[in-house]
């Protein structure tokens, strides 16, 4: 089906999902999928199967929502709007939790289910990231997250050393997860179309990442990538001799040099450090 048919399509099928008539708000960052082809593509990427504990955040108008309870048979959604929260207790299979997704228990919702959750969702761009990092903490309870995000957030997620992708973003996510960018989603493909590419990012958890205190990694990474122009001796440098650091570390680079492995290893030897 071509982009121009599936937003009737879609409002369509909203309408026997008793959420029609709903117009985006821009403060809630809304900007509804309405193009099979990607819908398809996306369902596919989660490939939902019976029974696993599937937690979408913001269902919308149910673009994903629909065809992924068409294959799993039940899920809870995370909906910040009242109206569309309101029209989606309707929906047999569909457990609601009408809140602000940065105040959500996920820790909660995986011991409600019994078991680890698989996350999903198209993400309000607007606060992207605070919900990666809210997620973050309570990653040992959760098999695999995809979402939608705007393409430069998934550039910078999935970024490697050496560009100008990588900072601090690609770092404090990379310690914890595999992430795997998967496609990229043109504007068109929504109502309203958002001024920015969207692409979609594939979060798995590692079944074993370092132990490190997760507070001190995040000092460390933010002090070295404040400038990161400069080498790192101007600024993590000297954060290392605040913290009396007297191990070895190559401060005559910048940030962006620097591995992931690099940074989880100096983060776990301050730790340690008299």
């Amino acid at each position: 089906m071509g982009q121009g048919a599936a937003p009737a399509r879609l409002r369509r099928d909203a309408r026997a999902a008793g959420v029609s008539q709903h117009i985006a708000r821009k403060r809630f960052g809304q900007h509804f999928l309405v193009d099979a082809v990607v819908i398809d593509q996306i369902v596919r990427a989660i490939a939902p199967k019976p029974g696993q504990p599937l937690v979408e955040i913001g269902p919308g108008l149910g673009a994903m929502t629909q065809p992924l309870l068409e294959r799993c048979g039940a899920l809870t959604v995370v909906e910040l709007d009242r109206d569309l929260a309101v029209r989606w207790r309707q929906r047999p299979g569909v457990t609601v939790v009408e809140a602000d997704v940065l105040q959500v228990d996920f820790a909660a919702l995986a011991d409600a289910a019994g078991a680890p959750l698989r996350v999903v969702g198209n993400l309000p761009y607007n606060i992207s990231t605070p919900i990666l990092f809210h997620l973050l903490a309570v990653a040992p309870r959760v098999v695999d997250q995809v979402f939608m995000l705007q393409k430069e957030v998934v550039d910078r997620m999935a970024a490697s050393p050496g560009g100008k992708d990588y900072g601090r973003l690609s770092v404090m996510l990379q310690w914890r997860y595999r992430i795997d960018a998967l496609f990229d989603v043109s504007p068109e493909a929504f109502d309203p179309p958002p001024r920015v590419v969207s692409a979609i990012v594939r979060m798995v958890p590692l079944a074993t990442p370092p132990q490190l205190d997760e507070a001190r990694l995040s000092a460390l990474v933010t002090v070295a990538f404040s400038q990161r122009r400069k080498l790192l001796r101007h600024t993590l440098g000297r954060w290392l001799d605040e913290q009396g650091f007297a191990g070895s570390f190559d401060t005559q680079r910048r940030a962006e040099e620097v591995p992931v492995a690099e940074y989880v290893a100096l983060a776990q030897a301050v730790s340690v450090s008299p």
